[in-house]
């Protein structure tokens, strides 16, 4: 089974927390027993989570080894410069070393996402600071690499929204819910 969900902000990409006071997990949208994510999505990020109840099918999904492309949709702090969008798509050298090339482009995110959600928190607005949405595709999966990569070329990202894993996507599923896809 193949379940594609589309995580909320703020919610964390397992069953439970044992943390005090507790925060949102996947335990509170009725999500078939038995799933488990195939990969993760920070806590403050949103969108496409896979899920799966086959573990040869969720090594498929997740290693690099296997090419899937995820598909992020990027909201950055400033106005992206040519140089900055290159230097995505080449490869950005982090703590952990240097990321494999990236596809990057900046999006008008009205024709990208019709249907964008709210957040909840708002992201912070700036009068005097520019924003831009960007769409960023990687064969990678590092810890908070859209986020770092974002940041290395000096665009620190408000909102992060993974859009596709391979050939799925959120096609229109709202926030919170959830599809059985096939795999």
């Amino acid at each position: 089974m193949l379940i594609a969900f589309n995580k909320p902000y703020g919610v964390l990409c397992q069953f439970t927390d044992r943390s005090v006071p507790a925060r949102p997990t996947l335990a509170g949208f009725g999500l078939p027993a038995g799933v488990y994510p195939a990969g993760r999505l920070d806590h403050d990020s949103e969108g496409l989570l896979l899920l799966t109840d086959d573990g040869a099918l969720a090594h498929r999904l997740t290693d690099p080894r296997h090419k899937a492309a995820k598909v992020y949709r990027v909201q950055v702090e400033g106005d992206p410069q040519p140089a900055q969008l290159d230097a995505l798509r080449r490869g950005v050298l982090l703590n952990d070393g240097p990321t494999r090339p990236a596809q990057a482009s900046r999006i008008d995110i009205a024709d990208a996402m019709p249907d964008l959600w709210p957040r909840d928190p708002p992201v912070r607005f700036r009068k005097t600071v520019p924003d831009a949405w960007l769409e960023i595709a990687l064969r990678e999966g590092r810890n908070r690499q859209v986020r770092r990569m974002t940041a290395a070329v000096g665009l620190p990202t408000l909102r992060l929204i993974r859009v596709a894993i391979g050939g799925h996507a959120l096609d229109g599923l709202a926030p919170g819910g959830w599809r059985e896809v096939a795999p």
